[in-house]
C-alpha cells in the first residue's frame, strides 16, 4: 500500500465510515473509551474533525473551537460524504507539502494526526457499541511512527492521555491505543 496520506484515509475513512453508519440512536449516551465524550460527544466531533481537515489540506486554518452540531438529519450520510471530500482533499497536488495554516505543522504530520483521529475514534466509537475494527497494519504502521514523534507534545496540550502499560506481546495497535492514554482492553460498562 502507498504511503501517501490521501490513499491511508481511503482506508481509515472507510473503516471509520461503517462504524459510524451502524451507531443507532439509543447507543449516542453510551459511554467511550474516550472519556471526556460520550457515543454522540465523540461522533459529532470525528464530524468536525473530518471538515476541518479538509481545510487543513488545503492550507487553510480550521477552527477547532466552535463545536457545532453535526448529528442532525441524515448525518451517517453526510459523514461519508464528508470523508470522501476529505480525501479528494489530501489527494490534491502539494497537500502533503509545506506547513498547513496556522498549526505551522509539517503537512504530513497533520495528514497524520487526522489518520489518527479517524482510526483511533473509530477504535474509541466501535468499542463503546459492542462493533467489531480491525485497523490496516500499514496504517498502524505510519501511525506508531508519527505518534512516537507527536506523543510528548499531544500530552502537553491534553490531547494524548499518559500511556497505558502494555505487555511485551502486544500487537502494535494496542501499543499505538496505549501510547494515546487508552485502554487496549477497556470494554463496554
Amino acid at each position: 500500500m502507498s504511503d501517501k496520506i490521501s490513499t491511508l484515509l481511503e482506508v481509515a475513512a472507510d473503516r471509520a465510515v461503517t462504524v459510524i453508519r451502524a451507531l443507532t440512536d439509543d447507543q449516542l449516551t453510551a459511554p467511550t473509551p474516550c472519556s471526556e465524550y460520550d457515543v454522540h460527544a465523540l461522533a459529532d466531533h470525528l464530524f468536525q474533525v473530518v471538515v476541518n481537515f479538509q481545510a487543513l489540506a488545503a492550507k487553510k486554518d480550521a477552527d477547532f473551537g466552535a463545536a457545532p452540531e453535526h448529528l442532525t438529519g441524515e448525518w451517517r450520510d453526510r459523514f461519508a460524504d464528508e470523508t470522501l471530500r476529505l480525501i479528494k482533499a489530501w489527494d490534491a497536488p502539494g497537500a502533503e507539502e509545506g506547513t498547513s495554516g496556522r498549526m505551522g505543522l509539517p503537512a504530513r504530520t497533520v495528514g497524520a494526526m487526522v489518520l489518527g483521529d479517524l482510526t483511533v475514534h473509530g477504535w474509541d466509537l466501535a468499542r463503546a457499541t459492542g462493533q467489531p475494527y480491525e485497523p490496516d497494519a500499514a496504517l498502524v504502521a505510519m501511525l506508531g511512527e508519527e505518534f512516537a514523534a507527536l506523543a510528548p507534545t499531544a500530552r502537553s496540550m491534553g490531547v494524548f492521555g499518559e500511556p497505558v502499560p502494555v505487555a511485551e506481546d502486544a500487537s502494535p495497535f494496542d501499543v499505538l491505543l496505549a501510547a494515546t492514554g487508552r485502554d487496549p482492553h477497556w470494554t463496554r460498562p
